[in-house]
Formats: C-alpha cells, structure tokens, sequence
C-alpha cells in the first residue's frame, strides 16, 4: 500500500499533462479533392473491428465452405469417424482455399492494397476497390435462381447489371449456391462406397452371417479402392475444376 501511495503522488504531475494531450476521438483530414479522411487512429480501429469478421468472410465469402464440406462427406462415406482427424481437414481446406482464391487476392494486392500503402487512395475507396474481385469470383460460383430468391425476399428492384447486386444479397445467394454444389459432389462420391456397403451386406447376409457388422468388412475394400485410384488425388482435383481451375 506504502508503494502504491507513493506511485499515485509520482503521478500527479504527469496526469494534467496527459490529459491535455490525450488521443482525439474523431479527426478529419481534408483532402485536395474535397474528400475527407479520417485520422490514422479511426482507420486503425476500423481495421481491428474488421479484423474479428475475417474468420466470417474466409468461410462465407471464400471456397472454404464447399472443400470442407466435400471432405466432410468423404470421410463420411468411407466409414472413418475421426480419420483424417477434424485438424487435419480444416488445414487442408485452408491451403487449398489459399491456392485456390490466390489469383483474387493478387488482385486485391494490386488494385487495392499497394495503392493504399502508397497512399494513393483513400481508405474507403481501397475497401470498395478490394471487395470487386470477391465480387467476380462469386458471381461465377452463384447460381442465378438463388440470386432471384433473395432479391425477391427482400423486395429488391431489379437491376441493369448483375455487378450492381449488392453483397448483402450475393453473399447469402453465394452461400446457398455453394452448399448445394458441395453436396452434388459429395453424392458422387458417396455412391462406390455405397455399392461396396450393399455387396458386403449381401455377401454376409447369404453366408448367414447377421451378427458381423458389414461396416467392419467393408471398410478395408473402402480404403482400398480408394487409394487404388488415387481418390485424394480425384478429389482435389474436382474441387480445383469446380471453381474453374
């Protein structure tokens, strides 16, 4: 407590002096152009708060949900409940997310960051510079029938060109386009293992065998077909080709 005292009458001097040169709330910059920009520390908030919405937008605006989502079903359909174990399919959807929006964020790099480390461009145009490259890539992936249901649920005129859409419609318009072609893929790839569940349950089942769990015979022709034919291979590859790789 003695030491306490002490620090609290060594500062005392100090806070009057703080408090006139504290940090301001609110600071506009004008520009030449006549535009306004905000002081480095709004823009430094501003980031931070964008920061906690990126675990968002790298699911929902990104490949991130249709390769996870494949994965999932796959190792579904091959009757292994923790293998490849859940870390190790979420850092392999982050890498080839990474590979496969790569071309889209070298042109976020250069149409939006450069220029804005460069101050060349103010913050909001770097952010409305950075967002119509995901703006492309989504509309190849977005189906026009799910771009019509949310314009027509939330009343939305219609528009002259598909970039006017705005992104609180593209993105969940994304989303669901996205969900169905994940579980297309994931059907394809559910049938051969299906078939070899039916041959097995057959086989045992005319061998009289009911008490043998057929998932148990089954599951080594599974991993064994699998591997025959190069299936994580064919897997990626039809994931890279969906998105037009």
């Amino acid at each position: 407590m003695r030491l306490l005292g002490l620090l609290v009458l060594a500062l005392l001097p100090v806070m009057p002096a703080l408090a006139d040169t504290g940090i301001p709330a609110v600071t506009l910059v004008p520009g030449e152009d006549g535009t306004a920009n905000y002081s480095v520390t709004i823009q430094i908030l501003a980031l931070m708060t964008l920061l906690t919405f990126l675990p968002a937008m790298l699911m929902m605006m990104t490949s991130f949900a249709r390769i996870i989502i494949v994965f999932a079903i796959l190792r579904q359909a091959l009757g292994l409940q923790q293998t490849p174990s859940n870390q190790i399919i979420i850092g392999l959807s982050l890498f080839l997310t990474l590979f496969i929006m790569s071309p889209v964020l070298d042109e976020v790099n250069a149409r939006a960051v450069q220029p804005y480390m460069a101050e060349e461009m103010a913050p909001l145009d770097a952010f409305k510079a950075a967002g119509e490259p995901f703006r492309d890539f989504m509309l190849r992936q977005t189906r026009e029938s799910d771009l019509n249901l949310f314009m027509r649920i939330s009343e939305t005129p219609p528009v002259e060109r598909v970039e006017d859409i705005p992104f609180t419609i593209l993105i969940p318009s994304f989303i669901i386009s996205e969900l169905k072609t994940a579980f297309q893929i994931g059907f394809m790839l559910f049938i051969p293992f299906l078939v070899i569940d039916l041959v097995v349950a057959s086989v045992l089942m005319a061998m009289g065998m009911m008490m043998l769990s057929p998932v148990i015979i089954s599951l080594p022709f599974k991993i064994m077909l699998f591997v025959l034919v190069d299936g994580w291979a064919m897997v990626v590859g039809t994931l890279a080709a969906s998105f037009g790789i």
